[in-house]
């Protein structure tokens, strides 16, 4: 299995000092305590709240190297969502939800980029999205932000939770295929990551 390379933020060193010791004797993940963000494949932030202070040392953490978060919190309000995708969270656990075996499997979806917010989140997240950032929905050029059916049908999928394998399961095309149509439509229309991908086909009525 392949090594990831993880980075553990957090306000309180006392949090710090647990994660970095929960995953420390993991074989398949190197904890780099004191890494500036370069080489590194994932972050783990554990934050009380997504205040100033949490968002400004994620911004600081991922703005060179631009790599995905799991975040660990508890009690994630709607207003949360959009700063924390726009900071690279990818996945989101309430603290009683980490244990030695899930928070590892969450870093290695975040680090083959197949993870995403589960389907409450994506609903509250949709629902801000709505009210306060109809311009980065808004399409700039219509022909532009047209989706093709295979990018419909795999958000679809997205949708309900498949990662690459199922989905090229379902759909009969390779794994690469799906990674390719994911990674084209992303970057076509600026989205963060797959979760803003599935809320944007949700909020246009696509899936």
């Amino acid at each position: 299995m392949e090594t990831i390379r993880v980075t553990v933020c957090a306000l309180d060193p006392i949090t710090r000092a647990g994660l970095v010791n929960c995953l420390r004797p993991r074989a398949d993940v190197v904890v780099d305590e004191y890494s500036d963000g370069e080489g590194v494949d994932v972050f783990v932030a554990a934050f009380d709240e997504l205040g100033p202070a949490a968002i400004a040392e994620l911004r600081a953490v991922t703005a060179e190297s631009g790599k995905p978060v799991v975040l660990l919190m508890d009690g994630v309000e709607e207003a949360d969502l959009l700063p924390a995708v726009d900071c690279r969270v990818v996945a989101i656990l309430p603290r009683a939800a980490v244990t030695d075996d899930r928070l590892p499997r969450e870093i290695r979806a975040a680090a083959s980029g197949e993870a995403g917010l589960r389907a409450s989140l994506l609903g509250r997240l949709l629902a801000h999205t709505e009210r306060l950032q109809r311009e980065v929905l808004a399409p700039a050029d219509a022909d532009e932000n047209k989706l093709s059916p295979r990018e419909i049908d795999v958000l679809r999928l997205m949708a309900e939770g498949m990662d690459t394998s199922d989905i090229a399961r379902e759909l009969r095309y390779s794994d690469r295929t799906v990674k390719n149509i994911i990674y084209t439509l992303t970057s076509r229309l600026r989205l963060r990551n797959r979760s803003h991908a599935v809320a944007y086909a949700m909020r246009a009525g696509l899936i």
